[in-house]
């Protein structure tokens, strides 16, 4: 017995959210194969808003911080990234979500979801061409620092639980390791 799974393709799961086909359960796109996404415990909440207010604060009107919420890519994926920093374009986003031009970098916080985010998801935002991708690993706790795209791999990974990073796009803004994964 063979068995074939169906692949769906944005325009497609876009209009089964439109038809209440989903029916608000939280899910992602990730190349073309629908992930129930899993709900989300204290601590993560937690670190993700004080995360995205921090940045908010950093980086002010330069971006957009937007928490949980979709971001279109070309390999048949939308995923909710826990942070996407990207360029403030107003009402554009009343048309789409942003692309990866629109994208400074991406934050995931991984508890239990680790495993998927430093390998599938990191795999699918370096062939989107996504610039920066951090993981906040809540367990260890680290803050995993993926860029410098070639080929769309990372070619570089950086490991930090002190100090200070400076996303990319932004290398006059410092961002604290620690603010990211403490209180």
């Amino acid at each position: 017995m063979t068995v074939t799974t169906y692949k769906w393709t944005i325009e497609r799961y876009h209009r089964a959210i439109e038809a209440g086909i989903f029916d608000n359960q939280p899910i992602e796109l990730l190349r073309g194969e629908l992930i129930v996404v899993p709900p989300e415990r204290e601590p993560h909440a937690y670190y993700n808003t004080e995360a995205a207010d921090y940045l908010r604060t950093l980086l002010g009107e330069r971006v957009k911080i937007r928490d949980a919420k979709p971001i279109t890519l070309p390999n048949d994926s939308e995923p909710a990234p826990d942070i996407a920093i990207v360029k403030p374009l107003g009402e554009v986003y009343l048309q789409h979500h942003p692309y990866p031009e629109d994208i400074f970098w991406v934050i995931e916080f991984a508890n239990t979801t680790l495993s998927k985010d430093l390998g599938e998801k990191k795999n699918i935002y370096a062939e989107a061409g996504i610039a920066e991708y951090w993981v906040v690993n809540l367990k260890t706790p680290e803050v995993k620092v993926f860029r410098d795209l070639q080929d769309k791999k990372y070619t570089t990974e950086l490991t930090m639980t002190t100090g200070t990073i400076s996303p990319l796009a932004f290398p006059d803004v410092f961002v604290s390791v620690q603010k990211l994964m403490q209180p």
